[in-house]
């Protein structure tokens, strides 16, 4: 099928043309033969770069240009909601029937708020869990959504899958006639997806660069076609002999390996194995990228070795970097100056970055309470879809590892030859029912257990299941609701309390809150930063738990003793080892977060706790949220004596501070680091700054004639424009400097627009 046949406005087709393509692939022929340009739902099951995104855009902007509809595109990820936000860019000049040009916008935090302005948007980028929340607050824009794209659908089978399972429920609810569109490189089960969603269906293996699948032993790769490729011997280790072999022949490899320790020591080794083999052009460029990794944030031992990795062409990704190093690999990765990537598998359902060969170096991940445990078939699929890059390979390979032929066998049947699992809920689970049968009650979508059986019946769960389990569950939920006074009952009729709402649109688990509330009714505690902090390490919403390792116990436990009087939870026996473990991980994790309150530094905290910047951030951007819902529940409560610690306590934890420097780093543009500088320059509030004259502030390091003048403006100083052009004559040096110490982006609330 060719563009010019496409029943799509003619400026859309111009478009088309201007970006290259003339003929649709055949997956995207398929789909349009469903009808899903005439509004039918569809669930389109085809690998990685088949032109799935094509078919969400072609029915995105028919639906707003033809028939005046809004848009909504449901991602897993926030990278993954930035990575859309910018394809869709690409349409940003096409205008809709009353002359105005199409808008987008992606919002992916701030989950206690109707995000009203999103209203004004005709397509909205957000992430499952930002759309279960704006569900909850009822955002009155929601009703004129008329088409839903839900991207990577096959995560409703993994444990964050029920609030894509009940957002989905939710919308069809809301919207009966809505239009779905449900994408996925790898579904088993398409069909019975589709009977749920009362949509067609097309299931394909096409792919644009075809996929060879394969298990290297030794020195020789078998691949699932019959042919066989002997490796030359250039490294040691099998992964990256592998990819280096890749390499030679001018391609590009992802390793996939089962931890971060690994990816670490794996992108080392890459780094020092393809120096010295550079055109001077790249290795120039290599050098440019390592610096700047260098210079972004503060320097750790885990900044040093990815710079170091990247000068030699290798770098490792995982979710213990900082987002700003995570976004310099991979645009350096996608621009082919890194050959070699090693990642944890986090990354196969993450970003587009496909290589010529995927290299799964393991295909056992650490599973607690089982140990190693062979990944599944699905997941394998995701990282070997990765392999081959569309206009760069006639063909990628993705291969595994064996040891033996036994091994090499065994591999080929229930990995390369097998087909992906069965998509199944997770939806009957307490755990996964709990928060959202109060948002049902809360949100006004249900208001007796028929109501919300009736609702459950509609997700995939009850597709799938009769309703027996989940009535059981639901029976203990409501009870353990209403004891904890979050719902009330009126004859049948079940309504949220004040307290019950409020949880709801938190967004935290009724457990959490229950931590919550239990902990600001105390009595006769002395309330201090670690109380606080501590009662929220203990709450279920707080994740990662970062749980003790070797040699850490010790200084867990003294911790414990030296500040027992100031918690008000009472602590798990060391007789229940797995409890007591869990206890001993809500320390540490609290100790992490006192340490980066009082200003301990980046480096220090990986050198003392082995605490890398992502799973700091992670741990900061939880406790942030969290103290924010300790500090509404505590007006709901009636316990407003708190309210003002946990305020303080909050923007400390956000901005990683002592209280006095807490009225500069309020200040827009200053972060932790030049907060610190500006304190030791004798600056110290807000009155200083006002009165301080624009050539002293420009002298500060990290400071500058750009940020001096909007430092002034926000406290309410005077600027004598000519002074200031005056000391701007070096603008662009300046900034190129001074951007290296950006703080890492406040992920709260992101709004981007054409």
């Amino acid at each position: 099928m060719r563009v010019s046949e496409l029943d799509v406005p003619e400026e859309i087709k111009e478009l088309l043309y201007s970006r290259g393509f003339d003929e649709l692939y055949p997956p995207q022929a398929e789909a349009i033969e469903a009808g899903v340009l005439d509004g039918k739902s569809l669930v389109m099951a085809s690998p990685t770069a088949s032109g799935k995104t094509l078919v969400a855009e072609l029915c995105a902007f028919k639906h707003i240009i033809e028939r005046g509809g809004k848009v909504l595109y449901l991602v897993p990820l926030r990278a993954l909601a930035s990575e859309k936000y910018e394809e869709f860019q690409a349409y940003s000049k096409l205008t809709k029937r009353d002359g105005r040009k199409i808008r987008v916008g992606v919002s992916t935090g701030d989950l206690d708020s109707r995000t009203s302005w999103l209203g004004d948007y005709d397509i909205v980028v957000t992430t499952n869990e930002k759309c279960d929340s704006l569900l909850r607050h009822r955002s009155p824009w929601m009703e004129a959504v008329s088409l839903v794209i839900v991207d990577e659908v096959h995560l409703i089978g993994n444990d964050r899958g029920p609030t894509l399972e009940v957002a989905i429920a939710r919308l069809r609810q809301l919207m009966p006639d809505l239009q779905i569109l449900a994408l996925s490189a790898t579904i088993r089960n398409a069909d019975e997806v589709a009977e749920w969603l009362n949509a067609e269906w097309i299931e394909t293996d096409w792919r644009p660069v075809p996929l060879l699948e394969g298990v290297a032993l030794n020195d020789r790769i078998i691949f699932n076609d019959g042919s066989i490729k002997g490796l030359k011997p250039l490294n040691r280790l099998d992964p990256i002999n592998i990819a280096m072999n890749s390499v030679l022949d001018g391609g590009q490899s992802l390793i996939f390996v089962e931890s971060r320790r690994r990816a670490q020591s794996v992108a080392r080794e890459a780094g020092n194995a393809l120096r010295g083999s550079h055109r001077k052009r790249a290795e120039v460029k290599l050098q440019e990228i390592s610096s700047n990794i260098s210079a972004r944030g503060e320097k750790t031992r885990l900044s040093d070795d990815l710079a170091s990795a990247v000068a030699g062409g290798a770098a490792f990704h995982h979710a213990g970097l900082s987002s700003a190093h995570r976004r310099i690999i991979e645009t350096a990765f996608k621009e082919g100056w890194i050959k070699i990537l090693s990642a944890t598998p986090t990354l196969a359902a993450g970003v587009n970055l496909p290589a010529r060969t995927a290299v799964i170096a393991s295909y056992r991940r650490f599973t607690p309470g089982y140990g190693m445990y062979p990944i599944s078939v699905l997941e394998y699929k995701q990282m070997s879809g990765r392999a081959g890059r569309p206009q760069y390979d006639d063909a990628g390979e993705a291969v595994l590892i064996a040891s033996s032929s036994d091994e090499q066998d065994a591999l080929m049947e229930n990995y390369v030859a097998a087909k992906p699992e069965r998509l199944f809920s997770r939806l009957a689970q307490e755990a996964a029912i709990r928060g959202h049968t109060l948002a049902a009650i809360a949100s006004d979508y249900a208001h007796s257990e028929p109501g919300l059986i009736d609702f459950f019946g509609q997700t995939f769960y009850g597709y799938h299941y009769p309703m027996g389990n989940i009535k059981l569950i639901l029976a203990g939920i409501l009870s353990y609701l209403r004891r904890e006074d979050m719902i009330q009952y009126k004859g049948d009729y079940i309504y949220a309390t004040d307290f019950g709402r409020r949880v709801s649109e938190l967004y935290i688990d009724p457990l959490s809150a229950v931590v919550l509330r239990d902990g600001l009714r105390e009595d006769g505690v002395n309330f201090t930063d670690i109380t606080w902090l501590h009662l929220i390490c203990h709450t279920p919403d707080m994740r990662p738990k970062l749980r003790p390792r070797r040699g850490e116990m010790d200084a867990v436990e003294s911790f414990l003793e030296e500040h027992r009087h100031e918690l008000t939870v009472k602590l798990a026996s060391d007789y229940d080892y797995v409890d007591y473990e869990t206890a001993l991980g809500e320390l540490r994790t609290t100790m992490i977060l006192k340490a980066w309150i009082d200003e301990t530094s980046e480096n220090d905290l990986f050198e003392k706790y082995r605490v890398a910047p992502g799973d700091r951030y992670s741990a900061v951007h939880n406790a942030d949220w969290l103290l924010y819902a300790a500090y509404e529940l505590a007006r709901v409560l009636g316990t407003d004596e708190h309210r003002g610690h946990l305020r303080r306590l909050r923007d400390r934890v956000r901005y990683g501070v002592t209280e006095k420097l807490l009225p500069l780093v309020r200040l827009q543009g200053i972060g932790r680091v030049r907060a610190k500088v500006l304190y030791n320059s004798g600056f110290k509030s807000a009155a200083s700054l006002k009165a301080a004259p624009l050539a002293r502030l420009v002298e500060i390091p990290l400071i500058g004639p750009r940020l001096a003048k909007t430092i002034k403006e926000q406290v309410g100083g005077l600027v004598d424009q000519e002074e200031w052009k005056r000391l701007d004559t070096d603008t662009s040096e300046q900034r190129s400097i001074t951007d290296f110490f950006e703080e890492e982006p406040r992920e709260t609330e992101e709004t981007q627009e054409e």
